[in-house]
């Protein structure tokens, strides 16, 4: 499945708890995509989250049902750390 880079800018810090965790698994499910990892910027207003999804379409949907912002999302070829070595 495709992997996908996402870029979420927040106006306030973000601060998520179990609960909403928990609620936006489930959107991610109904839309067919598949959280895998996040890094949170040192400022705390800005995510970059791996995910895999069919496309574009099914992340921006995703994000638009979780009410949480998709500012930028790239698509990404899996790098293997044996290819730098």
């Amino acid at each position: 499945m495709p992997l996908f880079i996402i870029e979420r800018r927040f106006a306030d810090a973000l601060d998520l708890d179990a609960e909403g965790a928990a609620l936006i698994k489930q959107v991610n499910d109904a839309a067919g995509v598949n959280w895998l990892y996040s890094f949170l910027s040192a400022d705390r207003r800005k995510t970059y989250c791996l995910y895999e999804a069919p496309n574009v379409e099914a992340i921006r949907e995703a994000a638009r049902l979780a009410g949480l912002p998709a500012d930028v999302v790239v698509e990404v070829s899996q790098v293997r750390p044996e290819a730098f070595g």
